[in-house]
């Protein structure tokens, strides 16, 4: 591979590639890049890597105007790739010499072009620069790119895209990478540009940009005859491949991080805009700690009622806790937080560590069990600790002067967190103290024992009481999408064994999701930034869209009527029944 391909312009992506909010991972002789567009359309290729450990960029997140890598939380800005934050040091601004390596980037004729060191404008490719361009399926190759192109320079194809009508070619090299292919026939003429992008020594992407874009059925023809054409391609060219002499990678030159920022340490990475101090803090029932949440400047976001947020704990965790405060306060969020049993790390810190006065990182709220405010009566049921995301509910049917019951299931008096909150909300709230299981399941039965149109139900507490709650209220007619759920965790015993494909539809790639490895995994895995929090199917943040295929459901998201209709998955957690699922990602 010559050296002057370091200073050529290379298509490394197509534009369909750079979906919204999206980070696709290239590579281009031997270095691997992150590509990704930002809200004002420019195209971003920097190289993958955050200055801090060197994770990969293309599994982190692009909000539009900055990535942040997906480990510790570092932030780059769009264009410059300067660091704009570190979570470890919230209150410092990152030295400008902080900054990812770019390479240039344009966009034209379908393709995101870039190189190493590219001399000299994008040249103009004559066949392709007065046309509407349809962009091929691009072709991954094991063999090195002078191989490749010598192949390219015998493919013949179908004007029409019929398989059994095959044109008589011409061929005009415009480069030591690109190849011109015009075929004619009685239907016409019609150029295809091929360019081969040298992915490593040994390895290439063959590209193909087509002038002129057929509609409808032709185009879905034409694709499929140059995918099939250039899949033959690709399987003669790497079993010549295999006899040709080994080659030695290409390692890129990439310039050593300094030892000062990777050893600064940083909480565990989910986005976290938002600094507050603990303004108070207080026991509020046995085991459950109040904490009123403080903005530090701007106004909070506001949030609707079943909201919560993440909390980004010095100690590295990140956990999630609803706001107990209604909506329309600016000033604080509240939460509550049980000291569980058996705490990894969250709670335990929450309750022993962090005191009044100090900062927090928290994310802006997110609701994944929005109330409804059009039902003639709503009944909220809680247990214990799950009475966090009810207050805020309670709160805002009474404010809005609508129709509900509050039913709070809990052992004693001194269990019962935000008791002031309690009083204000009069003869609404009924309280079930210190009742079995069994008394339990007959309280929820007397409860939900006669529907009427219009009602629904909201409930938040422990798996069993809540997959009672669930079975009750169907038996006695409740419809799927008038009760609603929010579990703290998944009661659902996980199975990973099964392996299965999964396509992206959006962004032309299958993957192999094998035993032991979750849809989520195997997309970061792959480049795929997909957003998360739980991450074991309760909170719904992970959320698919399916577009075909049947999906082996392990979450406790959604309701059964929901998982009957098999049009959406939680990728954290869920599989597939079927060999194949098709995602709209």
């Amino acid at each position: 591979m010559t050296e002057s391909f370091k200073n050529l312009w290379h298509p490394i992506a197509s534009s369909e590639d750079l979906q919204y909010r999206h980070i696709f991972q290239g590579q281009l002789l031997g270095r691997e890049l992150a590509l990704w567009r930002a809200d004002d359309d420019f195209v971003n290729v920097w190289e993958n890597r955050c200055l801090h450990r060197g994770l990969r960029l293309s599994i982190g997140q692009n909000d539009g105007l900055e990535l942040r890598c997906q480990y510790h939380g570092w932030r780059y800005a769009n264009r410059s790739a300067g660091c704009t934050y570190i979570p470890a040091h919230p209150v410092d601004a990152p030295a400008r010499t902080i900054c990812n390596r770019t390479f240039p980037s344009v966009e034209r004729y379908g393709l995101i072009w870039s190189g190493e060191d590219p001399v000299g404008e994008l040249p103009e490719i004559e066949a392709l620069e007065n046309s509407e361009t349809l962009v091929l399926r691009s072709i991954s190759v094991n063999a090195p790119i002078e191989l490749v192109l010598g192949h390219l320079a015998n493919y013949r194809f179908s004007i029409t895209g019929d398989p059994d009508n095959f044109a008589t070619t011409s061929r005009n090299f415009l480069d030591e990478r690109s190849i011109s292919l015009t075929a004619t026939s009685d239907d016409g003429e019609l150029t295809v540009v091929f360019f081969v992008q040298p992915v490593d020594s040994n390895r290439s992407v063959i590209r193909g940009a087509l002038c002129n874009n057929p509609l409808g059925a032709e185009r879905l023809r034409t694709l499929r005859h140059h995918n099939e054409e250039l899949s033959r391609l690709r399987d003669m060219v790497e079993l010549e491949a295999l006899d040709g002499p080994p080659l030695e990678p290409m390692v890129a030159t990439i310039e050593q991080v300094p030892v000062s920022l990777s050893e600064v340490e940083t909480p565990s990475g989910r986005k976290a805009p938002l600094r507050v101090k603990v303004l108070r803090k207080w026991v509020t029932a046995e085991d459950i700690v109040g904490l009123e949440l403080e903005s530090i400047g701007e106004p909070l976001p506001t949030h609707q009622p079943g909201a919560h947020i993440d909390v980004h704990l010095p100690n590295g965790l990140v956990r999630q806790y609803s706001l107990t405060n209604a909506p329309g306060d600016g000033l604080l969020y509240r939460l509550g937080v049980k000291l569980e049993s058996d705490s990894r790390g969250g709670s335990e810190f929450l309750h022993e560590t962090v005191k009044e006065g100090d900062v927090l990182a928290i994310s802006e709220p997110r609701n994944n069990f929005p109330l409804r405010r059009d039902t003639v009566k709503t009944i909220l049921i809680a247990g214990g600790i799950g009475i966090t995301p009810l207050l805020s509910m309670a709160q805002t049917l009474r404010k809005d002067k609508l129709d509900y019951e509050l039913h709070y299931f809990a052992q004693t008096e001194g269990h019962l967190a935000f008791p002031e909150i309690l009083r204000k909300l009069d003869d609404s709230v009924v309280l079930h103290l210190g009742l079995s299981p069994d008394e339990t399941k007959g309280e929820l039965a007397v409860l939900l024992a006669e529907y009427e149109t219009a009602m629904h139900i909201y409930a938040c507490g422990p798996g069993p009481m809540l997959e009672a709650t669930r079975h009750i209220a169907s038996d006695s007619g409740w419809p799927d999408e008038a009760v609603h759920f929010e579990y703290f965790q998944n009661t659902i015993e996980l199975d990973s064994s099964s392996s299965f494909e999964v396509s992206l539809a959006r962004s032309a790639l299958t993957l192999e999701v094998p035993s032991g490895k979750t849809i989520l995994e195997v997309l970061r895995d792959n480049g795929i930034a997909l957003m998360s929090s739980c991450e074991q199917g309760a909170c719904g943040t992970c959320e698919v869209a399916v577009i075909e295929g049947e999906p082996e459901h392990q979450d406790v998201y959604l309701n059964d009527s929901e998982k009957l209709a098999g049009q959406r998955i939680m990728t954290c957690v869920s599989r597939a029944k079927s060999s194949h699922l098709v995602l709209d990602i």
